[in-house]
């Protein structure tokens, strides 16, 4: 403490010029326009002095001379901590855990400095990793650059760097272990849900309003199924739905509280960022609640009369959620490396063959259809509309039509109260190649409109139709109501993907 408040030592007065002016006021800077330049003077050197030593010139500043005298601030604005040796910093850095030295680093050019040292960063990995065989290689070196930005970022310890990789390398193994399980009937690991709640994942909405103001809102419930989740955000959205200008979905891992002295902060990994702009897609409406949807898969519900956002709901398919959830970036979703398929060609004029589909209709709280079906294919005369076309039910084929256990509805829960729409729910869809690997994965909420002509002779009822499209495929699903049996019988499906996507996967030129 006595070496930090210790003042400064005196400087050799300067000569100062003499003032202009008449009689001895003006020289002494005691006059009425000598005090007033003087107090100009001080501020001038003040604001111009980087480090409070010494002002420098500044031309576009009338009055001020050339020669300034050196001010000295005050002892409680010099920033004690960097007059301290290098040495006594990088002690004290060394006391701090690798979470806080990494922050340290941003600090300032001196903490980015030290706090990537070497040495420093040597023993947090030996004590971590326990290992002191790798040395940093030849390549590592760094080359010569002339971008400041590059020579801080080749200035990096290389410990540092092996340090943070072995981190995520020993913690993505952790759970990575427990995905190796795949089951048959649906082509996705086993334990997802398993993994997702072990790991204390969890999702948050960030709500942008058309002034600039973020609402961070996190999950009211989540709804796990065997291929999907979904997820429920309600309460504390005091936004109209005409005033939100993007949507945001992170996923975040929160670390566990053992003491306040060991919290970390949370990751966030962004994974949808759906179009706000209009037109929307209309969902279906209840007596108090209308919902809306943003694509890709984003229902919001709206209370009737008032236009302002009661919840909102998402589907996650589960098909790499952990890795979409936990590897990406606040700014920048996990970007998945797909390599290209083996090619077979025992038989090239059938086209596509030995292809299975999951397929699931649910809400938030029942299934309402769940179907695997196997050996789809499509002959290459069958391509249409640059389409590949794979018929699951057929419209002909009774015994293959399902029935649907109860009303189609989707369940809402606001703050206070609740209810159902009908005719809309949630549909899951996983589509696995011939070789066993997902082609295309999709969880989606989806909506009944009558069918515009009629689709089967061969039951008495109204005819309905489910259509989805995007850019990665289309589903198409023909229903009838009974009313007899107060059910719905699907007598009609169909997935079509494009040919580009299977070109591309499976390096064909269908």
């Amino acid at each position: 403490m006595e070496g930090l408040l210790r003042q400064p030592a005196k400087q050799a007065p300067e000569i100062r010029q003499p003032n202009r002016g008449r009689g001895r006021f003006a020289s002494q800077g005691r006059g009425f326009s000598g005090h007033r330049r003087n107090e100009r003077q001080n501020k001038v050197a003040t604001r111009s002095s980087g480090s409070g030593t010494e002002a420098s010139y500044h031309p576009s500043c009338p009055g001020q001379p050339k020669n300034v005298s050196q001010i000295k601030s005050p002892p409680w604005k010099l920033n004690f901590l960097e007059t301290l040796p290098s040495e006594i910093l990088v002690k004290i850095l060394s006391y701090l855990d690798p979470s806080s030295l990494f922050c340290v680093s941003h600090v300032s050019r001196l903490l980015h400095r030290l706090s990537n040292d070497d040495v420093l960063w040597q023993r947090i990995y030996v004590s971590e990793f326990g290992s002191r065989t790798w040395k940093p290689k030849t390549s590592d070196k760094c080359v010569v650059v002339e971008d400041t930005a590059e020579m801080e970022d080749c200035s990096a310890s290389r410990w540092k760097k092996l340090y943070f990789k072995s981190m995520a390398g020993h913690e993505m193994n952790k759970w990575r272990k427990d995905l190796r399980d795949i089951s048959p009937y649906t082509g996705l690991p086993r334990q997802t849900e398993w993994v997702i709640r072990n790991l204390n994942v969890s999702w948050e909405l960030t709500l942008c309003d058309c002034w600039g103001r973020e609402h961070m809102l996190e999950q009211s419930k989540a709804h796990f199924f065997e291929s999907s989740v979904i997820v429920h955000w309600s309460g504390g959205i005091d936004l109209k739905f005409r005033h939100i200008s993007t949507i945001q979905l992170h996923g975040v891992r929160k670390e566990p509280e053992r003491s306040h002295k060991t919290r970390k902060p949370k990751w966030r990994s962004l994974i949808l960022e759906p179009d706000t702009e209009p037109p929307y897609l209309y969902l279906g409406k209840d007596r108090l609640m209308k919902l809306m949807l943003l694509q890709p898969g984003v229902i919001v519900g709206i209370w009737r009369g008032k236009n302002q956002v009661a919840f909102i709901m998402i589907s996650l398919h589960f098909h790499k959620l952990v890795e979409k959830s936990l590897l990406g970036s606040p700014a920048c979703p996990y970007s998945e490396s797909v390599g290209l398929s083996p090619v077979v060609d025992s038989d090239p004029e059938l086209g596509l063959h030995g292809y299975t589909l999951h397929f699931v209709l649910h809400n938030t709280g029942t299934e309402i259809m769940s179907g695997h079906f196997q050996q789809l294919f499509c002959h290459k005369g069958q391509i249409r509309r640059g389409l590949v076309e794979l018929r699951v039910i057929r419209r002909t084929s009774l015994s293959q039509h399902r029935s649907l256990s109860g009303n189609i509805k989707l369940p809402w829960k606001g703050e206070e109260l609740e209810g159902a729409v009908e005719n809309c729910c949630i549909m899951s869809l996983t589509l696995l190649d011939e070789f066993q690997k997902p082609f295309w994965c999709l969880s989606t909420p989806i909506h009944i409109t009558m069918a515009k002509r009629t689709v089967s002779f061969d039951y008495s009822g109204h005819d309905f139709q489910m259509l989805y499209r995007n850019p990665d495929g289309e589903v198409k699903m023909l229903l009838v109501w009974l009313e007899e049996q107060k059910q719905f019988f699907l007598i009609g499906l169909t997935v079509c993907v494009p040919v580009a996507k299977v070109n591309k996967r499976f390096n064909r030129e269908y």
